[in-house]
């Protein structure tokens, strides 16, 4: 079956929470984190982002690298 555009983005979504939940990441880190790395973010507009699961492939790569993740699994979807 394939899958629409809403579904990649809740997969989106989980991955990226499961990542920070795994390493301990807040958002109020992640937006730290990603400031080191030079694009600066809130705590807030992080949250916002994820909790709508709207967010770029940019944002997920950014902060995939922010955190130390640089794999991502999709066969367990």
């Amino acid at each position: 079956m394939a899958r629409t555009q809403h579904d990649w983005s809740e997969i989106a979504k989980r991955v990226l929470k499961a990542e920070l939940k795994k390493r301990g990441v807040t958002y109020r880190g992640l937006a730290e984190l990603l400031t080191q790395a030079g694009s600066p973010d809130t705590e807030r507009n992080i949250s916002n982002k994820v909790s709508r699961g709207g967010f770029s492939a940019a944002f997920f790569f950014e902060a995939m690298a922010a955190i130390g993740c640089h794999t991502v699994h999709l066969d367990h979807e």
